[in-house]
C-alpha cells in the first residue's frame, strides 16, 4: 500500500565527506543481484560502452517486493547528503517509482579539533510515488521529529557522533574483509543493528509504521517521540478506510457542543495505555465517559472548559481512540452503513460479544431506517433493553451503522393548503425519492429529482422588492411554476398568514414558524437536534410544528456531515 515506507535511511555530511550509515530493510543479496549484471563469461574481454545493443536498460522501477532496489549506497549518500542552504526545510525528490521525504539537520560539532565545523544528517523514508500528499506531509513531519531529539541529544551528550562512530567503523571492517574475500557479499547492516541502538531504533520505528502506525520510541533512554499516522491506524478498526488528517480537520471544524464521543477501545484499556505525565483533563474525560453524553454534559461532568474537550475528543479521534457521534437516544435514527463490509473476524467477534445474536439478523433490522424507539418493547426487561444499546454502540464502533437526522425544508404557497389539483400538478414537477436498499450493504441517500415543466412563464411580474422570498434566493434548477409558489406576497415584518381547514392553529405556533424560517433552519441545512440545541426548543415543539404545518414543511432524512466524514464512501 501507498501509506506503507519502503525504507528508512540514515545520511550524514561532515568535512570527512558525506555517507549512508544505515538503511532498513537491507537486503542481503543486493550485491550478487548487482552483480549479476556486470559479471561477465570471460574476464579477459573489453567491454564496448558505445555498444547501444548490447547494453542492459535502464530500471524503471526500484520497487521489488515492496523493498527499495537498484540504488546503491553511494548514490543515495550524494543524494541526500544536501547543501548546508537547503537544511532545516522539506526535501523531498522523486526517482522512478519512488519518492524520497526528509527534513536535513544541522548540528555543530562537538570536537575540539574542529572548531565552528557542522554536520548535517537526513533521515529519509522511501514512500511509493503515487503517495499523496497528505502522507508525504505525515513522513516530513516524523523525519522532523526524530531530527530534532537527535540534535538536542547531540547538544547534550554527543549521542549522535558517538552512533556515527560506531556505524562508520563496522561499514570500514566489513570493508575490510571484502578486500580479502572476492566472493563475500556480507552486509554491514546486521552488525550495525547489534552494535547500535539508534539502528536498532530506526529499525523499530520502520517496524511500527508498516504493522500499527504508531511510533513511541525513547531515544538514548531520554528523549520519547511519539508519533501516530493517521492513514494507517484507522485501518485497524475498519480496513481499507483511508482517513487523513484534513479529514479530521473538517470533522472538528464540524464539531457542535451537542455531539459526543463514542471510544473505540475500552475506557479500562485506554487509562492504561496513557503515559505517566498524559493530561489530568484526559484522565478526568475518559473517567467521566458515556456514550449517551454530549460533550457539553461531560464538559460540565468532568470540570472542563468546553474548549478543552473539544481538543481532548480531537486528539482522541486523531490516534483513532474515539468517533463522533451524536449521543444515543430512543429517538436516534440509524440504517446499515453505505460502506459496510461483513467479515469471518466481525461475525465471530460479534458472536463472543453476544452470545445467542446473529449479526446478519441485526443488520437486516436496520436495512430501513430504525430509531432506537421503536426496536424497544416496552414489555421486554431491563436486561434486554441494555444489550440493545450495547449492540448498536458495538454496530456504531465498526462503521455498519449510520445514524440519519431529519432536515426541514419549507416550501412556502400563496394560498396555504394547496388544493389536490396543485398537488397532482406540482408532484410532476418536483419529486423527492427516497431509495434505500434492502441489501446489507448499499443504502442510498435521499436523492431530489426536479423536471422542468414543457411551458414557461414569464416571472418577472411575480417578483417582488418587499417581498420574504424571491426568486433570486431560489434554488437553481427550480421550475419555474415553483418558483411562482415560492414567491410570497407577505411584507418583511408581517408575520406568514397560514390557514389550516382541519383546525385553528395558535398565533405562538405561527410565530416561532415565522422566527426559524427568518433564521434560516428550514432552509434543508439544519436538522433537529442542531434546532433544538441552537434554539433551546424542545423535540416536541419541533414535533407539533412539523405536524401543523406539514403541508409546507417537508422533512427529509440524511447523515450529520460531521460524522459522515468517517464513512468511506460519504467521506470523499
Amino acid at each position: 500500500m501507498e501509506i506503507h515506507p519502503l525504507s528508512i535511511i540514515l545520511v550524514k555530511s561532515d568535512s570527512k565527506g558525506d555517507r549512508l550509515l544505515f538503511r532498513y530493510p537491507h537486503m542481503t543479496s543486493y550485491v550478487r543481484d548487482l552483480n549479476q549484471y556486470t559479471k561477465r563469461k570471460n574476464p579477459y574481454s573489453l567491454t564496448n560502452t558505445e555498444d547501444l545493443l548490447q547494453s542492459l536498460p535502464f530500471p524503471t522501477s526500484n520497487i521489488s517486493n515492496g523493498n527499495l532496489t537498484g540504488l546503491t549506497d553511494e548514490v543515495l549518500s550524494t543524494l541526500f547528503a544536501v547543501k548546508p542552504e537547503l537544511c532545516e526545510q522539506k526535501f523531498e525528490l522523486k526517482v522512478n517509482d519512488v519518492r524520497f521525504v526528509g527534513h536535513p539537520t544541522l548540528v555543530l560539532s562537538r570536537s575540539l579539533k574542529e572548531v565552528n565545523s557542522s554536520m548535517l544528517f537526513n533521515i529519509v523514508f522511501a514512500l511509493q510515488a503515487q503517495a499523496s500528499h497528505s502522507i508525504v506531509k505525515c513522513y516530513y513531519d516524523l523525519s522532523k521529529r526524530l531530527g530534532i531529539a537527535l540534535r538536542h541529544e547531540e547538544k547534550r551528550c554527543g549521542f549522535l557522533t558517538d552512533e556515527i562512530k560506531i556505524m562508520v567503523s563496522t561499514h570500514d571492517e566489513i570493508a575490510g574483509r571484502s578486500e580479502g574475500e572476492s566472493d563475500s557479499d556480507e552486509s554491514p547492516y546486521e552488525l550495525i543493528l547489534q552494535r547500535s541502538s539508534l539502528a536498532r531504533g530506526l529499525k523499530s520505528v520502520f517496524s511500527n509504521l508498516s504493522s500499527s502506525g504508531i511510533v513511541n520510541i525513547i531515544i538514548n533512554k531520554w528523549i520519547q517521540v511519539r508519533f501516530c499516522l493517521p492513514q494507517k491506524v484507522h485501518q485497524s478498526h475498519k480496513k481499507g478506510l483511508l482517513i487523513d488528517p484534513e479529514i479530521i480537520d473538517r470533522c472538528l471544524n464540524s464539531l457542535r457542543p451537542y455531539h459526543g464521543i463514542l471510544l473505540l477501545t475500552e475506557p479500562l484499556d485506554l487509562l492504561e495505555s496513557l503515559q505517566i505525565d498524559c493530561s489530568p483533563a484526559l484522565k478526568r474525560l475518559i473517567q467521566m465517559y458515556n456514550p449517551l453524553k454530549s460533550l457539553q454534559t461531560l464538559a460540565a461532568d468532568s470540570d472542563l472548559t468546553l474548549a478543552q474537550v473539544f481538543q481532548l475528543a480531537g486528539h482522541l479521534v486523531y490516534w483513532a481512540k474515539a468517533t463522533i457521534i451524536y449521543p444515543l437516544c430512543e429517538s436516534n435514527v440509524y440504517v446499515v452503513s453505505p460502506d459496510a463490509i461483513l467479515t469471518n473476524q466481525l461475525l465471530d467477534s460479534f458472536s463472543e460479544h453476544f452470545p445467542g445474536v446473529c449479526l446478519l439478523q441485526v443488520i437486516n433490522d436496520f436495512s430501513l431506517p430504525t430509531s432506537i424507539s421503536q426496536k424497544l418493547n416496552p414489555l421486554s426487561q431491563p436486561q434486554q433493553q441494555t444489550q440493545l444499546v450495547k449492540i448498536i454502540i458495538w454496530l456504531l464502533k465498526n462503521h455498519l451503522l449510520l445514524q440519519l437526522h431529519t432536515y426541514v425544508r419549507y416550501i412556502p404557497t400563496v394560498y396555504g393548503r394547496l388544493s389536490l389539483e396543485r398537488k397532482e400538478e406540482l408532484s410532476r414537477a418536483f419529486l423527492l425519492y427516497i431509495s434505500i436498499s434492502v441489501n446489507f450493504f448499499q443504502v442510498n441517500c435521499l436523492l431530489f429529482v426536479c423536471t422542468q415543466d414543457q411551458e414557461t412563464h414569464d416571472t418577472s411580474t411575480i417578483e417582488e422588492s418587499e417581498s420574504i422570498w424571491s426568486l433570486n434566493e431560489t434554488p437553481k434548477g427550480t421550475p419555474t411554476e415553483i418558483k411562482e409558489e415560492l414567491s410570497l406576497t407577505d411584507k418583511e415584518d408581517a408575520l406568514y398568514d397560514y390557514q389550516s381547514e382541519d383546525y385553528d392553529i395558535p398565533s405562538n405556533d405561527r410565530k416561532l414558524l415565522d422566527r426559524l424560517c427568518r433564521l434560516g433552519y428550514f432552509d434543508g441545512d439544519y436538522h433537529l437536534e442542531e434546532i433544538m440545541y441552537l434554539e433551546n426548543i424542545r423535540r416536541s415543539q419541533l414535533l407539533q410544528l412539523l405536524d401543523k404545518f406539514r403541508d409546507v414543511l417537508m422533512t427529509s432524512e440524511c447523515e450529520d456531515a460531521a460524522i459522515a466524514l468517517f464513512y468511506s464512501q460519504l467521506g470523499t
